[in-house]
């Protein structure tokens, strides 16, 4: 089993790796993570001072702590900022007190009463010596030409988010950035410019669809403050750090969050009991590549939700098929429609389509549940009883009307 082969690494000079990188995880909190993750812990030296940067999952605390060793005496340890108080990042921080009694913590405002929320027993046994809550703008100033400014970014993602900025007069500026830009990936090799470019685009963008979609108003306000610092490296808390394609990560997330389409393209999501909606659904996607547009099929059966978002979040309209099961939908296609409507997709065509036995249903669920969406919904749907015959699969005129209506 490969263990963390990062571990005290100088990313650059006197910034150490104390993370932990996750080569088995394949969930996390329902978000499947097929190449793994990492939560990354960054270790600070500026002359007489020493800054650790957040911490690891609980699970891996004794890695985290090893690391810390091999690159200094805990007890030597001045400060330790917390950005983000999830616990992927704040597992470990119960477990590291003891072990850094100097040190004085730093929150945002928001993170402190989180922190006290999260950890009670320490609380109560007085172990929170020393804690400092910081507002945007404030600045740590820690010697050797480095100072670190601290933004808060609330409900990007949590209430309590915040990145650290630190300028160095003699070296490289650096972004911590927290969640924003980061990537569920376990590496060996912790720089983009060390790992296939298209591989970690691909999963910045599906952390971004299943995490930070539905807050891209407020991610597309902050990335101008963002953009604007003179930033040659961001260390994010889950992946691989920007030092090369720093301008394309930032791109990528104004794109993102101003849900801009790159091409028309339409993503199928279905599921079937007796194959009639599947038979629809290939029907559908059939004329559709006739007309030279892109399609995505999904099964929701055989498929991962977190994927399917990932290309939804991509794609110019989103084809909803269920079958009708107790006058309503198919499990699957509730639970996707669920979390579609969680993350709230922007700028997206919505059409409902399906097949029922005795009684209609799942088609007028879908169209509700889309429009609660705030997906443009079209007009025309499709149901049909029992097993589709060969000309009910004509689907020319609707298809000349999904297309008029992607422009």
């Amino acid at each position: 089993m490969v263990k963390n082969i990062l571990k005290n690494l100088e990313l650059i000079k006197n910034v150490f790796y104390v993370g932990y990188v996750d080569w088995e995880v394949r969930n996390f909190h329902g978000y499947s993570t097929h190449k793994g993750s990492s939560y990354n812990a960054y270790l600070v030296k500026s002359g007489d001072k020493t800054i650790l940067i957040d911490a690891v999952k609980r699970p891996y605390f004794k890695y985290f702590l090893k690391s810390i060793k091999e690159v200094c005496d805990p007890k030597d340890i001045d400060y330790f900022i917390v950005n983000h108080i999830e616990p992927d990042h704040s597992g470990s921080f119960p477990l590291i007190l003891p072990h850094i009694p100097n040190a004085e913590i730093i929150a945002s405002t928001k993170g402190v009463d989180i922190l006290e929320q999260h950890y009670h027993e320490e609380v109560e046994a007085g172990v929170f010596k020393s804690i400092r809550a910081v507002k945007e703008g404030d600045t740590l100033d820690v010697g050797n030409g480095k100072t670190f400014t601290f933004v808060p970014i609330p409900m990007i993602h949590w209430p309590d988010s915040m990145v650290s900025f630190m300028s160095d007069e003699n070296g490289k500026n650096v972004l911590f950035s927290n969640d924003a830009f980061g990537q569920h990936f376990a590496t060996s090799k912790y720089w983009d410019d060390e790992n296939a470019l298209s591989e970690i685009m691909w999963e910045a963008e599906k952390y971004y669809a299943n995490i930070l979609l539905h807050l891209s108003g407020l991610i597309k306000k902050t990335l101008p403050a963002v953009g604007a610092l003179p930033i040659d490296i961001i260390c994010p808390s889950h992946g691989v750090g920007w030092r090369t394609h720093i301008p394309k990560i930032l791109e990528a997330y104004t794109k993102w969050s101003s849900g801009e389409i790159d091409e028309n393209s339409v993503v199928i999501v279905y599921d079937s009991m007796w194959q009639s909606t599947e038979k629809i659904a290939k029907a559908l996607s059939q004329e559709i590549i006739k007309r030279g547009i892109p399609v995505k099929r999904f099964n929701l059966t055989q498929s991962d939700y977190s994927d399917v978002i990932t290309e939804a979040m991509k794609a110019k309209a989103i084809l909803v098929g269920s079958p009708t099961l107790n006058l309503g939908l198919f499990p699957t296609v509730a639970e996707y429609l669920c979390y579609q409507k969680g993350l709230k997709p922007m700028n997206k065509i919505g059409m409902a389509f399906g097949s029922y036995g005795w009684s209609k249903g799942a088609v007028k669920a879908i169209i509700e549940e889309l429009k609660a969406t705030r997906i443009d919904v079209m007009d025309e749907s499709i149901e049909i009883q029992f097993v589709p015959k060969p000309e009910q699969l004509d689907f020319k005129d609707i298809v000349d009307k999904l297309v008029a209506k992607m422009g």
